[in-house]
């Protein structure tokens, strides 16, 4: 059941990710915008690389995140890939 949230683009579907917060009519969480936001990509660049979402969407996307650092943050560590699972070669530290 898709739930609607005070947030024009952001959604929660039981069916997709287990309910976490993510962009309408997409399956893209919220955490992965935060995630290219926290690279460095400005968000007027990240549509470049999700071409599938408008600017809009980005910036409801951290707006979500700015209210909700928390539940998000806690949705990036539990998502994280762990050091040790991350080929040498493309791990840069």
């Amino acid at each position: 059941m898709v739930q609607a949230t005070e947030y024009l683009y952001i959604v929660r579907d039981d069916e997709i990710l287990r309910g976490e917060p993510i962009i309408k009519g997409t399956r893209t969480p919220v955490r992965a915008i935060v995630e290219t936001w926290r690279l460095g990509v400005a968000p007027e660049e990240i549509p470049l690389g999700m071409p599938h979402l408008t600017l809009s969407q980005i910036f409801s996307a951290l707006t979500y995140y700015s209210d909700h650092l928390e539940e998000i943050n806690a949705y990036i560590e539990r998502n994280r890939i762990p050091d040790d699972l991350i080929d040498p070669l493309l791990n840069n530290s």
